[in-house]
């Protein structure tokens, strides 16, 4: 594959664009576990590196992001690192590239996350969590054409334990961060994670926050619906980046395990080209 290509500016209109061009939402995890990658790769010098270009080169046609979940490269230290930039570089060019880092910290400290991931690495988004406010949260709007995906809520479990909490005038606390933090930003530079576990409220979430693109996990594995979530989130222009990871990425388990995750990448887009 070509990695010497020119970076594509990541502003909405080509986002959009490449939505409806490839007829898919489909951003694909990265979240690379050498512990289950078939074991061909560990033939390798580089087992993680080289699963995720087979994964890149099988499945970029169908998808408009990748997703890297930075924990699964700063487990093995200065090789992780290397392995994410690496993995960054090998991407298309006109793919919107995520790093899932869920950064969050008072203002300078952010400004040295905002650099690391926009200007060394030049990721195009960074999730960022909102629990410190808008001056651990504006650090990275500065970066022009870099967007801020910032939790809102999330797929696991434990999102009970705060994030349904009522506050003031009865809004849940999700609730108040998406009303409070849309005025920080825009649409143009700011997107929501919504677990797809949770899809209910998305209808909720649509009126407060009806332009913004959504990044949308827990579909697959974690038993996330497709159909809700289109059903629930979906505005005019799309507005959903559904992400699935593990079952797309580990959808085959020997040598020819890209047929597999081909097939299941396929299976995805195929059903989010209905309803676009």
């Amino acid at each position: 594959m070509e990695i010497d290509q020119i970076k594509e500016i990541m502003n909405t209109e080509n986002l959009i664009n490449n939505i409806n061009k490839k007829k898919s939402f489909l951003c694909v995890g990265l979240d690379t576990d050498i512990n289950k990658i078939p074991q061909h790769f560990l033939e390798y010098e580089n087992p993680v590196l080289e699963f995720n270009k087979s994964i890149i080169d099988t499945t970029s046609d169908l998808t408009v992001a990748y997703k890297l979940n930075t924990a699964f490269y700063e487990s093995d230290g200065v090789r992780g690192w290397e392995n994410l930039q690496k993995t960054l570089e090998y991407i298309p060019k006109d793919i919107f590239v995520i790093a899932d880092a869920k950064r969050g910290d008072i203002g300078n400290t952010s400004e040295m996350y905002a650099k690391a991931f926009f200007e060394k690495m030049d990721f195009d988004a960074i999730t960022v969590a909102p629990y410190m406010g808008s001056d651990s949260v504006k650090p990275f709007m500065k970066y022009k054409n870099k967007w801020i995906i910032l939790l809102a809520l999330t797929s696991n479990e434990g999102a009970y334990d705060f994030q349904f909490l009522k506050v003031d005038d009865n809004n849940k606390l999700f609730e108040k961060v998406l009303t409070v933090s849309k005025e920080w930003g825009d649409d143009g530079n700011m997107m929501y994670v919504v677990g797809a576990t949770k899809a209910e409220n998305l209808t909720d979430i649509r009126k407060i926050v009806p332009e913004h693109f959504l990044l949308i996990p827990g579909v697959g594995s974690q038993g996330g619906s497709l159909q809700d979530v289109i059903k629930y989130g979906k505005n005019k222009s799309c507005g959903l980046l559904v992400n699935s990871s593990r079952a797309i990425i580990y959808a085959g388990k020997d040598k020819n395990f890209a047929e597999r995750v081909r097939e299941e990448t396929e299976k995805v887009q195929k059903e989010m080209s209905m309803y676009l």
